[in-house]
């Protein structure tokens, strides 16, 4: 599978979401997965890189040119596709993906998990969101939108587009749920 994958590049944060990060990325690359992220060489998204780089997967970097310019694109990359906005990486990264995964971030990963959601909502795809929970990071958001749906503010079941995952066993199920 290519999975897409959102999260922070942020540094100080909860040593938790590196520890369970690099699992997953051994994880992607010891089963033959194809990392597409954001490119940078900092935070989680160094850490999901360099794991799955390390494992054997194979890692495509979308990264946009402000990131290259600035230097902190990852060495990790085996493939780079290169943009100019976010909104060209976002789009780049869902057509180059099978299911996005979203690990802790903050504002440009819930925009990138509620674009790829609202994208499938008028059918410009089919792709599923997972929502992986570590240590509980997302949980204030799953009950955002459990509200959200008890409201009638949602079409739908919003679990169609979003899955919340709080293991790595979960993650698996969710994504071997979708392989062809």
């Amino acid at each position: 599978m290519r999975i897409s994958v959102f999260c922070s590049a942020n540094e100080h944060i909860n040593p938790v979401f590196f520890e369970q990060t690099a699992a997953l990325g051994r994880w992607m690359g010891l089963n033959g997965h194809t990392l597409v992220y954001g490119g940078c060489d900092m935070g989680l998204m160094e850490c999901v890189a360099r794991a799955v780089h390390e494992n054997g997967g194979q890692v495509v970097g979308v990264v946009p040119s402000i990131l290259e310019k600035g230097g902190h694109t990852s060495k990790y990359i085996d493939t780079l596709i290169g943009c100019e906005t976010l909104d060209e990486r976002k789009q780049l990264m869902l057509t180059h993906s099978d299911v996005a995964l979203a690990l802790p971030g903050g504002i440009g990963t819930l925009d990138e998990i509620f674009s790829m959601a609202a994208q499938a909502t008028l059918g410009y795809h089919a792709k599923q969101v997972v929502v992986y929970d570590m240590a509980q990071f997302w949980q204030p958001l799953e009950s955002m939108l459990n509200h959200l749906q008890q409201q009638g503010l949602m079409r739908g079941d919003y679990h169609r587009l979003i899955t919340f995952a709080h293991s790595l066993d979960e993650v698996r199920a969710s994504i071997a749920h979708l392989e062809p």
